[in-house]
Parts: structure tokens; sequence; C-alpha cells
């Protein structure tokens, strides 16, 4: 009994919409992206909506209306300019987080040496614990926006190409060997197969 596939993430789904704009570098309306999706990235039609607004809400998708029809566009010069925005105004907010929560550790140090007011020590410790929870939300965000960077995009296609195109090549050679085997010894090729534990389903990809 074959295991049910695992539907796609949601940064997977947005991963491949933006490719679908980066490689076709073309305007869309809704409905062709959601007959395009499904078929090209296995991005279910129902929630292509849903992903495309998220994209438009993070700055990394254009839309605008022409006529009657709404569009949709996104080019990888503008990608990187707005992930570059984006970066520096997190990595402002990064830095603005990390004074803040010095700050109070300083008032907390010096509360340790002095009076002890139990109410006060109390609210820095919340104001701390806002300061670490702001600093793990920015380090989440710049690591989303680093995984949708165009490059790293490009890089880990290229990757699957050279893993694919490697493995087609032992398949190659496989098959080469079980030819010389038959041709040579008479041998079966399931016997072959059951040998060397080749499966019999073997093929390219």
């Amino acid at each position: 009994m074959t295991s049910k596939k695992r539907g796609l993430s949601l940064e997977d789904k947005r991963k491949g919409m933006m490719e679908i704009f980066y490689e076709k570098k073309d305007f869309f309306q809704l409905k062709e992206l959601e007959k395009i999706a499904p078929k090209e990235k296995g991005i279910v039609q129902g929630t292509v909506k849903d992903v495309l607004q998220s994209l438009v809400d993070d700055g990394m998708v254009d839309t605008d209306k022409i006529g009657t029809s709404v569009y949709f566009w996104a080019f990888p010069s503008k990608a990187t300019n707005t992930k570059k925005q984006k970066l520096m105004q997190l990595e402002n907010s990064s830095q603005e987080a990390k004074e803040l929560r010095a700050d109070v550790e300083a008032k907390l140090a010096k509360k340790k040496t002095g009076q002890q007011d139990e109410e006060k020590r109390e609210k820095l410790q919340v104001e701390l614990k806002k300061a670490q929870e702001k600093n793990t939300a920015l380090k989440s965000s710049l690591k989303e926006f680093h995984e949708l960077d165009p490059d790293e995009l490009e890089k880990l296609k290229s990757e699957s190409q050279v893993s694919l195109e490697a493995a087609n090549r032992w398949t190659d050679n496989i098959f080469a060997v079980k030819s010389w085997c038959k041709s040579k010894f008479f041998i079966e090729e399931n016997q072959l197969n059951k040998a060397f534990g080749i499966p019999d389903e073997l093929d390219y990809l």
C-alpha cells in the first residue's frame, strides 16, 4: 500500500509561485495562475489565491487593475530591491531590539546590586521577554526573505539538474553492464536484477 503524498507547505507554495513569475517574465490574471500553478508547481488550485495574496502583502508580487481585469507580475530585479529594503528595515528593528534588551539587562543588573523593588523588577523582566520575542521573530523574517531570493532559487534549480544528470548517467551505466552480461553469459534479465539487487522498474528520471 503506497503512502499518501504530503502536501506542499505554505513556503513551498510561495517559492513555486515566485518561480512561475521569474521563469515566464509575464503578466497574469488570477484565473491563468490557477491553471498554471497546479500543473507546473503542484500548488492546489483552491490555495492559489491565498498564496498570491500573501506575496502581494509582502511586496514580492505587484498587482494592478487594467480595464476590467486585475493583473499580477513579479520580476527578479524588483524582488531583489524589495528584499534589500525589507532586510534593512528588519536589521534596523533587530538592532533596536538588541539595544532594548541590553538596556533592560543593564537595569536588572543594577537592580540586583541596589534596593530590591519586586514590582519594578517584574516589569523589567516582562520587557526583556518582549525584546527577546521580537528579536526571534525578526530572525525568522530574515531567514524567510533569504529563502525567497531569486539567486537562491536559481542555485537550487542548478543543483537539482546536476543531481538528475548524475542519476541518469548511473542508470545508463547499469543498462550497459546488464546488456553486456546478457549477451556474454546468456543470463536472463530478471536473474541479473535479482543477483545484483537491481529493481525491475529501474528507468531514467
